[in-house]
């Protein structure tokens, strides 16, 4: 089992601090797999089994407690009196006003909680307002590359072979452990697919036509890396015969964003130091459903890299955007507190017009902040061109 290193330190770190954990992230990226870890060790470290109390809301054994009253009665008839107690519930949102008992629980002076949700809203409205202050959000995402790797390196595949196997079939962490069998990998990921669309998007946002979602993701699936409005969708489905307005294209997007199947990048004004409201681009959690909703092409490649650059960066940093620059664009500025990173991303810039191409946005930011050019090529790793550093993409993953 791949250790999450990341997440779990961060989790430790946490342990018994006085503010909520909350985990959030796509279904099947490892939330549960976290809390197992994370259990582990607070047993190593000497925590008894009595102090620890887990509770899965997806199990159907648990049905009795998707009313928080229940919910929280039975956590308090589990604590163990004079000592600190650690209480785990995943999937919080399928207990209606579940927020009424993770406060009551957070206010008792030896309890520990920590919960996970598969949806954004799980930290919208009452919630929120209610834990202002007393919760700290870990987003998870499924597999880096780094962790694809190291639960697929005994195979005996090259570097590059593994890689090409995390773009096509996606980072889910059981993906990683199933055979190369494309028949009962599609299975599984279509499976998460269809788990999203129904339980987490369409029965919260009541949406009755699903075809009609299902056509706003496989176009903004065909126009990762480009920017995309919502007019743009809206009247590509109306041309194919599918009468929707952009307000409700938006809304459909949010809530594919809120189920975390998707996410935003906004546009940020280098120069004019501003942040767009408008023509963001979407990036797919893993590209397994991606690939899974279109045929891929020739001319994919570029994409998909974007997509694992994009993800890898909102693991590293806080917060990822698109650059512009009059009519260039920097495809991610990845800022940490007051850290700023350039990022260009290409399959190959063999060719000498492709590279002046893609160093140009990067040369005419004339700031001292790092400056990253990202491509699979092994020729030209490690180049430096007055300051801006060409790093080969697998290697810069396995950093």
């Amino acid at each position: 089992m791949i250790r999450r290193k990341e997440y779990l330190d961060n989790l430790i770190a946490l342990k018994d601090k006085q503010v909520i954990k909350v985990i959030t992230g796509v279904r099947r990226c490892g939330k549960s797999t976290l809390f197992e870890l994370y259990i582990d060790y607070l047993k190593q470290a000497g925590v008894a089994d009595s102090q620890i109390i887990s509770v899965n809301l997806e199990e159907l054994e648990n049905a009795d407690l998707l009313d928080y009253k229940a919910l929280y009665n039975y956590i308090t008839s589990r604590l163990v009196s004079e000592k600190n107690n650690y209480i785990f519930i995943d999937e919080v949102q399928k207990c209606s006003e579940f927020e009424k008992t993770v406060d009551s629980l957070f206010i008792k002076k030896n309890c520990d909680v920590y919960i996970t949700g598969s949806n954004a809203y799980l930290l919208s409205g009452e919630l929120a307002t209610l834990l202002s202050g007393r919760y700290i959000q870990i987003d998870m995402l499924p597999f880096s590359f780094k962790e694809y790797y190291e639960a697929t390196k005994t195979t005996g595949k090259s570097k590059r072979e593994i890689f090409d196997r995390y773009l096509r079939y996606g980072s889910f962490p059981y993906v990683a452990y199933l055979e190369n069998n494309e028949k009962v990998i599609n299975q599984y990921i279509e499976g998460i697919y269809n788990t999203i669309l129904l339980k987490d998007v369409a029965t919260r946002e009541k949406i009755s036509d699903i075809s009609v979602l299902e056509n706003i993701l496989k176009t903004v699936a065909s126009s990762i890396g480009s920017p995309i409005s919502t007019k743009k969708i809206s009247d590509t489905l109306i041309s194919s015969g599918r009468k929707i307005s952009p307000n409700t294209v938006e809304t459909y997007l949010r809530a594919l964003t809120d189920s975390y199947i998707l996410y935003r990048a906004t546009r940020y004004d280098i120069k004019g130091r501003q942040y767009l409201k408008t023509l963001g681009k979407y990036y797919f959690v893993d590209s397994g459903i991606r690939n899974h909703m279109i045929s891929q092409s020739a001319t994919d490649l570029g994409h998909l890299l974007e997509n694992v650059i994009y993800l890898e960066l909102l693991r590293r940093k806080n917060r990822v955007n698109i650059g512009k620059l009059a009519e260039k664009e920097v495809d991610f500025i990845a800022t940490n507190m007051n850290e700023v990173e350039y990022y260009q991303v290409s399959a190959s810039v063999l060719d000498e017009k492709t590279l002046e191409r893609e160093l140009a946005p990067l040369q005419e930011i004339k700031d001292n902040y790092p400056k990253t050019l990202l491509t699979l090529d092994d020729i030209g790793n490690g180049t430096n061109y007055e300051g801006i550093k060409q790093i080969n993409i697998i290697e810069w993953l396995l950093a």
